[in-house]
């Protein structure tokens, strides 16, 4: 028993073709700001670069061990450890709501102090460069 349209049977039957101009069309009618808040807020790529630049700086430091990074409704939180099973040392957060108040960015200690907010996320991550010391000899 064979098929005589050359094997392709039920293939040909359950194929469905959209055109993309239709599904193009249709998500350019969908208003932007409910696209928007379905998504969570992430961190850019150059964001993340400068992030994880800091972070391989730490852990050749033998700072820091291990990091998290959660993308949130509200927020992006990218959580730094010394330890897997710790709470996190530092919380690098990104939260656009107060972005022309307080500014984006923040980074949060684990007590919950907010030790440094701005605009600018490399602004922010200075607070973790080393400052020079005066040495006697």
């Amino acid at each position: 028993m064979t098929d005589d349209s050359g094997g392709t049977g039920d293939a040909d039957a359950s194929a469905i073709l959209i055109p993309l101009h239709e599904v193009r069309s249709a998500r350019l009618d969908q208003p932007v700001r409910s696209a928007r808040l379905d998504q969570p807020v992430r961190f850019d790529r150059r964001e993340l670069d400068q992030i994880l630049r800091l972070y391989g700086r730490m852990v050749a430091a033998n700072e820091w061990r291990d990091y998290a990074i959660d993308h949130l409704t509200d927020r992006a939180v990218f959580s730094v450890f010394r330890r897997a099973s710790e709470v996190p040392l530092f919380q690098i957060v990104k939260d656009p709501k107060l972005a022309r108040k307080q500014g984006a960015f923040a980074v949060i200690a684990a007590g919950g102090r907010i030790l440094k907010r701005g605009q600018e996320l490399g602004r922010v991550l200075g607070i973790f460069d080393s400052k020079l010391k005066v040495v006697e000899a």
